[in-house]
């Protein structure tokens, strides 16, 4: 996988996420690479973390399954967190 694949990914979720929340200035994506996947972590503000997390989790589970997407085609596992601004990592 090239680096410029993993800025998309990184790009696509964080485009995800704005379009979704109150606070776009606010958004952030870190991606942890490890062995077998990478880890996005979508830091969004306290007050939106329920809009991107949706009722019963279902606008959440929707970013993971365009990720799932994603990783068949560049073969190559996504995984997302979510959190709130402050938390710590």
């Amino acid at each position: 996988m090239t680096q410029a694949e993993m800025v998309q990914v990184d790009e696509l979720v964080r485009e995800i996420a704005r379009a979704l929340v109150d606070e776009p200035q606010a958004v952030e994506v870190e991606s942890v690479d490890r062995e077998e996947n990478t880890v996005l972590r979508l830091r969004v503000a306290a007050q939106d973390v329920g809009k991107v997390i949706g009722k019963q989790g279902r606008t959440a589970r929707s970013v993971r399954t365009i990720l799932g997407a994603v990783s068949m085609k560049l073969h190559h596992r996504y995984t997302l967190d979510i959190l709130e601004e402050d938390d710590e990592i």
